[in-house]
């Protein structure tokens, strides 16, 4: 998989990665295209709208495979090849469309969504690995950017291309659609692509990744509530956690004495690798958190629907892309380290002018001479431009930590840390958010139109809304302050990754 380095400067290598952005923009697309066309999904699967809980495996099964599969596919693509991994993961995205779209019960479409994550999880980090082999580390950086930039403009596309989609054909169309894009992108793949194999590397350690996939899978589901009203955890999430951890000794065990490992540490940098796979950690809880909690302040505080919300949140999901590639280009002047720290201390900052939201939200505006800034659009537009300069980074400098021959595997865990952020730091920070809230007014009288004239009524009512909106504003102010805390931290950890310096040859 040894490519010159003249080679690496020609068009045709950014016209390849370019390529597999696409590929990633299509997988992340489908991560999200669920989120506005739920109900009429349920529909079309005889789920009842009054039990919600049971389609929840709709989005589970997809971050299930999306999770599970994606460090041992990279492995693979690390000893086969970019261009057969990205080809058989867009066949098999394929597929799992094809099985989501004509499904008729729940079970088959939930068998369909894991499928289509277990593909579409693992182009972005095989895309990234194919960014290491074509490019030197000077480079590297900007690539990577546009690379993370294409993943999370699926994230801000996906909910409106699926609205869009489905008013035209349904929500099966959705799905259909996927198969000739996928295949059309195999096709380019294949034509833009360099071919080859790393024979280096040797036997793939299929034990590993599958201990390690049983294990992260077990953590997606002991970790996803579909009801975080009742209980931090689902009933089963105890047991099956447990579960998940002891098959992760396990992993570990297995790694320590297998001839084979799925990542071998000779060579590794411990220190900057770990450091980025904690960094990426934190910066999936911050990111997570506000794709929960924002749309539920937009809903609750300020009075919006579901599609406002979608629109409050369009704001933070602007600067995500912006900050991929403005961190990508940054990498080359500020390297690694410091790229990261600005990021997330401006994210922090961001967050902790969020927890500081005033009640007249919507016409809070920041002046700065002549200029009038409006409060709620800046924060958030803040705050996904400090997480996205996070992104290229990080991804650069796990690929730095690790020898030129295991970019794939890398690339993976480095997401795979960051989506665990996500689920771990949403299931902690909204369960302290709910026991709080209901700690805030659990002393508050609930008014009743009965032995009260009209005007009072009205007067206990309005009280007790300003106390129950006091309460909500208390609740997300302590959740965006640990959040800024979060970031701060992920800040501090950046600073075990490398600075700048002069790049070495592959």
């Amino acid at each position: 998989m040894t490519v010159d380095l003249a080679d690496r400067r020609r068009p045709r290598h950014r016209v390849a990665v370019g390529v597999g952005g696409l590929a990633v923009l299509l997988g992340a697309l489908d991560a999200y295209v669920v989120v506005t066309v739920f109900v009429p999904i349920m529909t079309g699967v005889h789920v009842p709208l009054n039990h919600l809980e049971r389609a929840t495996p709709i989005v589970t099964g997809y971050l299930l495979g999306y999770v599970a599969g994606m460090p041992l596919l990279g492995r693979l693509s690390d000893r086969y090849g970019r261009r057969l991994a990205l080809q058989v993961c867009l066949l098999v995205f394929a597929a799992g469309s094809a099985l989501t779209a004509s499904s008729g019960a729940l079970v088959p479409l939930v068998a369909g969504r894991a499928v289509q994550g277990l593909a579409g999880g693992a182009l972005l980090p095989v895309t990234m690995a194919l960014a290491a082999d074509l490019f030197a580390e000077r480079s590297r950086p900007a690539v990577l950017g546009a690379v993370g930039a294409a993943q999370e403009l699926g994230s801000m596309l996906g909910p409106l291309y699926g609205a869009g989609i489905a008013a035209l054909v349904g929500w099966r169309g959705i799905f259909w659609v996927n198969v000739p894009l996928a295949l059309l992108a195999a096709v380019a793949v294949h034509r833009t692509v360099p071919a080859g194999r790393n024979d280096g590397v040797g036997r793939v350690d299929l034990v590993g990744g599958l201990l390690l996939a049983a294990g992260l899978g077990l953590l997606v589901v002991g970790l996803d509530n579909p009801d975080p009203h009742r209980a931090v955890l689902p009933a089963w999430g105890p047991v099956t956690l447990a579960a998940g951890t002891a098959v992760l000794v396990a992993f570990l065990g297995w790694q320590a004495r297998a001839r084979t490992r799925l990542l071998d540490p000779a060579g590794v940098d411990a220190r900057p690798f770990l450091g980025a796979l904690g960094t990426s950690f934190l910066t999936g809880t911050a990111l997570m958190v506000t794709l929960v909690d924002i749309p539920l302040v937009a809903r609750t505080l300020l009075d919006r629907d579901s599609a406002g919300g979608a629109l409050v949140l369009a704001r933070f999901l602007v600067g995500l892309p912006v900050g991929a590639v403005v961190g990508g280009l940054l990498v080359s002047r500020l390297g690694e380290r410091w790229t990261t720290l600005v990021g997330l201390a401006l994210a922090g900052l961001a967050y902790r002018l969020v927890a500081d939201w005033p009640a007249d939200l919507p016409t809070a505006h920041y002046r700065l001479g002549p200029l009038s800034l409006p409060r709620l659009d800046t924060d958030l537009a803040l705050a996904g431009l400090g997480l996205g300069l996070a992104i290229a980074p990080l991804a650069a400098a796990v690929l730095r930590a690790v020898p030129p021959a295991q970019p794939g595997v890398a690339s993976a865990l480095n997401v795979v840390a960051r989506t665990m952020g996500m689920l771990l730091g949403v299931a902690a920070l909204s369960a302290r958010g709910l026991h709080r809230f209901q700690q805030l007014t659990a002393d508050l009288p609930t008014p009743l139109p009965f032995g009260v004239n009209r005007e009072e009524y009205a007067r206990l009512l309005a009280a007790y809304t300003a106390a129950v909106r006091a309460a909500l504003r208390t609740e997300y102010r302590e959740i965006f302050l640990v959040t800024a805390v979060l970031c701060g931290l992920g800040a501090l950890v950046a600073l075990t990754l490398p600075g700048r310096r002069r790049p070495r040859d592959q």
